[in-house]
């Protein structure tokens, strides 16, 4: 049973935008961290954005990546049990596989690949590609 279905990704120029979705079981969506990890050919598996289980928006409750910082955004709709990631000024360097992800608690470090049991549920993968 697939419990993380992600879409939402494709092409852009550099500058465009793009919003990736995750649609989650209700029993993973309410207790866990959502968040996106993405890979590029070659580099780490890396946390781009998280946000907590509840929604909380304090200090602190929402991660970003600092190479996303001011252009990307994590959101949720807890009635569709979705999270959003929207990418605007979109850049060559943001080309990856990007991966919905979902555990208790999802803490930015990088792995060697977006899989495995470190991370409780991930999502197939959708291809963001930026070019110039």
């Amino acid at each position: 049973e697939v419990q993380l279905v992600e879409s939402g990704g494709g092409s852009v120029q550099v500058g465009g935008s793009l919003r990736l979705s995750c649609t989650a079981s209700r029993f993973i969506f309410d207790d866990s961290d959502m968040g996106w990890y993405r890979q590029a050919p070659g580099n780490v598996c890396e946390l781009v954005s998280r946000i907590r289980s509840d929604g909380s928006t304090y200090y602190g409750s929402t991660y970003y990546a600092d190479s996303v910082k001011g252009r990307f955004t994590i959101s949720q709709d807890n009635a569709k049990n979705t999270v959003y990631l929207q990418m605007n000024s979109l850049k060559p360097e943001d080309t990856a596989v990007y991966y919905c992800a979902a555990d208790a608690n999802l803490i930015p470090h990088s792995r060697p690949t977006c899989s495995g049991s470190w991370v409780n549920y991930w999502g197939q993968g959708t291809q963001v590609t930026v070019s110039s």
